[in-house]
């Protein structure tokens, strides 16, 4: 059994087989916020990491894989956005101050609450761009004097609150346009929120594709410029 545990491929499966038994939960629950599939396998998987002694490092190994399609899957969602094109041309103007304000207000609004409770300058750093994807999130902190590993937990609960939330709370301030509600879904909850556009409206997948992708830059470039500044 020690041997098994040892192997990439006995981990890779086992992360296929969970989050495949987590999604097939959230189907079968017509997608019921609270049975978001990566809510309840990251700790599952967590736990059975604990119960068999197992490092991280050889699950990060193991699911190497995994990690390496990220990127190719991220530079898929473009092909939505291109279909999008002349839907989006004719938005130009709502979308750079709708990303604007939601990119400030991210930035703002996380810095903000936890400087009122006298979080250290690392914590500060490290929450600044948890609006963004975990890869610029993390070399965002790092740059920032954050921890980017923090960072990268920090990003996958706010993609996974987004994208348990989103839904419920659009539905209760009566946004029914797929086009804003998939933009703010993508800039507020990256990728993960823009799995969920997917799942409730092509056109709302799209631009939440659009809002991540968009808001990774901004956050990017209105941090610098904050580091700059101070």
């Amino acid at each position: 059994m020690t041997g098994l545990l040892a192997t990439s491929l006995f981990w890779l499966a086992v992360t296929l087989g969970v989050f495949e038994a987590a999604d097939t939960v959230s189907k079968r629950s017509g997608r019921r916020p609270l049975l978001h599939p990566v809510l309840w396998s990251t700790p599952v998987l967590i736990g059975l990491l604990l119960w068999t002694g197992t490092p991280y490092e050889t699950y990060q190994q193991a699911t190497f894989p995994i990690s390496f399609l990220l990127g190719p899957a991220v530079v898929g969602l473009a092909v939505p956005v291109w279909a999008q094109r002349a839907r989006i041309r004719r938005l130009a103007v709502p979308i750079v101050l709708a990303l604007g304000a939601g990119a400030i207000t991210s930035i703002v609004s996380a810095v903000g609450v936890l400087s009122l409770f006298g979080a250290p300058s690392e914590i500060l750093a490290s929450i600044a761009p948890r609006a963004t994807t975990t890869p610029v999130a993390m070399a965002i902190a790092g740059q920032l004097g954050g921890v980017p590993a923090l960072a990268a937990v920090i990003v996958l609960f706010a993609g996974v609150i987004g994208a348990m939330f989103a839904t419920p709370l659009l539905n209760l301030l009566n946004v029914r346009d797929y086009r804003a509600r998939g933009f703010a879904v993508g800039v507020a909850a990256h990728g993960i929120g823009a799995a969920r556009a997917f799942q409730v409206d092509s056109t709302a997948g799209a631009m939440a594709s659009l809002g991540m992708a968009l808001n990774a830059a901004t956050t990017a470039a209105l941090l610098s410029i904050l580091v700059l500044l101070v």
